[in-house]
């Protein structure tokens, strides 16, 4: 009898234990895979690797410098066997200079005008020639008729009147003729042209006063 009550109660402690337990843990449980939900960070972003270093570009080894020569050290003795002479310098090699461009000619300077001819015309006041006056007419005194002829007449080499023409006129036709048949007797010194006696031109003047 004190078995069974022994054994009823261990069996009732197993059962309320273990219904708490479960119940306890049921309890536990449920918030705690809650919580791991909230609470659980996400995952971290994996970032793509970074590209491979660019290989380092290769240092150039410097250059060796030029072994300098040794300066040669004058020897103010001449060996034995060294020929004496005077060491004469090439002569300098001629300047280059740029080609010289010869200038144009000089085109020639145009040929001097000739000088003007001298010209002596001719002349009729010489002394030696002894030309008389025109003789008055007598109708003209007595009608008052007076005034100037201008004669103009050719002469020749010989210093002879070819031709005498009226170039201005007195006014009345009896002293232009007095005066035309007078110079044509007279003679003259011939007109020159560089000191050569030409023919030529000559304006002779007549004048007709009453006295």
């Amino acid at each position: 009898m004190i078995v069974g009550s022994v054994l009823a109660l261990h069996a009732a402690g197993l059962w309320a234990l273990q219904s708490g337990l479960l119940r306890r843990a049921v309890e536990i449980v449920v918030p705690a895979e809650l919580l791991s939900e909230f609470i659980t960070p996400p995952a971290p972003k994996t970032a793509p690797p970074p590209p491979p270093p660019r290989p380092a570009p290769k240092a150039r080894a410097p250059r060796p410098a030029p072994t300098p020569m040794p300066a040669a050290i004058p020897d103010p003795t001449p060996a034995p066997a060294a020929p004496v002479g005077i060491l004469t310098e090439p002569p300098p090699a001629p300047p280059t200079d740029a080609p010289v461009v010869a200038a144009p000619p000089t085109p020639p300077a145009p040929p001097a005008p000739p000088a003007p001819p001298k010209i002596e015309l001719p002349s009729s006041d010489a002394a030696y020639l002894n030309n008389p006056k025109p003789g008055y007419p007598a109708i003209s005194k007595r009608l008052g008729e007076q005034g100037k002829v201008l004669l103009r007449v050719l002469i020749d080499a010989d210093g002879k009147p070819q031709k005498v023409e009226i170039n201005q006129s007195s006014g009345f036709d009896r002293l232009d003729r007095q005066a035309q048949e007078a110079v044509m007797r007279w003679r003259f010194v011939p007109g020159k042209r560089n000191g050569v006696p030409q023919s030529m031109w000559n304006l002779v003047p007549i004048h007709f006063v009453l006295e």
